[in-house]
């Protein structure tokens, strides 16, 4: 008889692997795609493929202790009376409330105004406790228009008004009927738990020449004076730049597919868009064939996690990086424990009773987060509790700004936005193509030299 079991009996194969089996098995199963929160899970280039040339004996580096590096941003400069300024380059991402709770909207608010950033509405509208506790707020304007207010449009320091997402660039935005709660469907004008399905364009124009109307009548609305984003997911950035720009906007915000979401289909979050690495030299390159650099500010998002993140975003053209996913672990999200304004209490059971554990959990859209931060049951949402989630993320948003100015310091700086392209070289041969910055140890850029 045959022995038909060789070395290969056992051998996982690398196009049918357990993933991929468990995927097909699960949709001829349920006929259903996968739905989930946060961002991609597959290995993507980062910016923790780059490193800085910093000063020695070619470059004279600053003292620390003794000479100042100013991380003072301001957005806003071509066309708003009354451009944005903040104390640091780092701003909170657009999360809506419905996505995440009340208590954690307040808790972004408080973070960002102590240490003198903006932060962002997101879908759904403008919530009292979000306007009073956040200095500088800007205010979405989405496809979906749910929630949208013209005088609290008008409340706002500035406008974004969003294309796409990084997530799910040509999608729309999910919100599951386990999250539209009575205050979410009023405020949104939806039936009370009843999934939720944004529209993926704007309803009132087609075309580059529309956006230049509407953005005319943000800025008639409001008196010229805030400044207008438009964000874009990261495809064709530099047609999709370019045409911002000619529309009128003031700043650019593009969010690689790095960037999270409260729920969106898994086939868009994985296939859809392109790194933030690869994002942020074509809309660099876009500006300067305008000559709008520096006119213009750009934003960059998606993936941003440490303040050498940032440093390396400056230094590749960006005049600031807007955070979320980070700013949701800094309040919490995935950690074991939740605080009670007394102790620590362990979360573990709820993260099991959701098939995960801390640190592998991107439940968001359940509504049942188990530290209180993406869900509006009551009970759930009391473990979120604004001055605790506030001081977390104040903590680690000051981290951000120190830690990126000890590299600019390093790297003969006095000023975080003098950071420049010069200043890096790439560890791979990937990210040195798509940074446009010379492979360690060559003057050798991939593509262009």
């Amino acid at each position: 008889m045959t022995d038909y079991r060789g070395p290969t009996s056992l051998e996982e194969s690398a196009s049918f692997n357990r993933d991929v089996l468990a995927y097909i098995h699960r949709a001829a199963e349920t006929g259903l795609y996968d739905i989930r929160g946060l961002g991609a899970k597959r290995r993507l280039p980062t910016f923790d493929d780059l490193v800085f040339l910093t000063a020695s004996a070619s470059r004279y580096p600053l003292e620390g202790y003794r000479e100042k590096c100013v991380s003072k941003t301001v957005l806003g400069t071509r066309f708003a009376k009354k451009p944005i300024e903040l104390e640091t380059p780092v701003t909170i991402a657009g999360m809506s409330f419905g996505a995440l709770s009340a208590n954690g909207k307040e808790a972004l608010g408080r973070a960002a105004t102590e240490v003198g950033t903006s932060t962002t509405t997101g879908d759904g509208g403008m919530t009292p406790e979000e306007r009073l506790s956040s200095k500088t707020l800007v205010y979405q304007c989405l496809p979906s228009r749910y929630g949208f207010n013209p005088d609290d449009l008008r409340k706002a320091d500035a406008i974004e008004l969003v294309i796409g997402q990084g997530a799910k660039p040509g999608g729309g935005g999910m919100l599951l009927g386990q999250k539209i709660s009575p205050r979410v469907a009023k405020m949104r004008t939806l039936p009370e738990g009843i999934d939720q399905r944004s529209a993926s364009r704007h309803p009132d124009w087609t075309g580059p020449d529309d956006l230049a109307i509407k953005l005319q009548e943000l800025r008639e609305i409001t008196d010229w004076e805030k400044p207008i984003y438009i964000k874009m997911g990261a495809t064709r950035v530099r047609e999709d730049v370019k045409l911002a720009v000619k529309a009128g906007a003031d700043v650019v915000v593009i969010d690689g597919m790095q960037g999270g979401t409260a729920a969106t289909q898994q086939v868009f979050i994985e296939n859809a868009g392109i790194p933030t690495l690869a994002a942020l030299p074509l809309a660099v390159e876009a500006l300067e064939e305008m000559d709008m650099l520096g006119e213009v500010q750009l934003i960059i998002s998606g993936g941003i996690r440490t303040g050498a993140d940032v440093a390396k975003a400056l230094a590749l053209g960006a005049d600031a990086v807007a955070v979320g996913q980070a700013t949701l672990m800094a309040l919490g999200c995935n950690s074991p424990v939740w605080h009670d304004g007394d102790h620590d209490v362990d979360a573990t059971a709820d993260y099991a009773a959701l098939g995960t554990a801390p640190g592998f959990c991107h439940h968001c859209h359940t509504g049942r987060c188990p530290v209180g931060i993406t869900t509006q049951s009551p009970d759930l949402e009391t473990r979120m509790r604004p001055e605790w989630g506030a001081r977390r993320l104040k903590n680690y948003l000051q981290v951000l700004t120190m830690e990126l100015t000890t590299l600019a310091r390093a790297c003969g700086k006095s000023n975080v936005h003098h950071l420049e392209r010069e200043d890096l070289v790439a560890l791979t041969i990937e990210a040195a193509a798509m940074a446009r910055v010379p492979l360690a140890g060559t003057n050798w850029i991939p593509g262009k030299s």
